[in-house]
């Protein structure tokens, strides 16, 4: 990002957004398209997989105890319950389905 604002030579005092920069160099973020594709691709693969029976055990299961102090972190399944705006069930269902994951993938931004 930071080439892209030596090329419109915004001097880095200026607060412009990422957003911003790339409407101005009339760029998409084909990056962030390309990770969602992949994550939910992937989730597909670990639940369809006969294989992975303890990766389909580690996503579904829930730790038992107590969590830490502070802020939770992002997990990796809220990150597409987020992206994609589904429960986890919803998430599961479109996951194990090939041609719904197509579907979705093809109605991102």
């Amino acid at each position: 990002m930071w080439c892209y604002r030596r090329m419109l030579r915004i001097p880095w005092t200026d607060r412009v957004t990422n957003v911003e920069v790339l409407r101005r160099m009339n760029k998409n973020m084909e990056l962030e398209h390309t990770i969602k594709k992949r994550k939910l691709e992937y989730l597909g693969h670990i639940l369809r997989g006969t294989k992975y029976k303890m990766l389909n055990l580690i996503l579904e299961g829930r730790i038992e105890g107590r969590r830490s102090r502070g802020r939770r972190r992002k997990s990796w399944r809220s990150n597409l319950r987020e992206w994609f705006e589904c429960d986890d069930q919803e998430l599961m269902r479109i996951a194990r389905d090939k041609n719904e994951i197509a579907i979705v993938i093809s109605n991102l931004q």
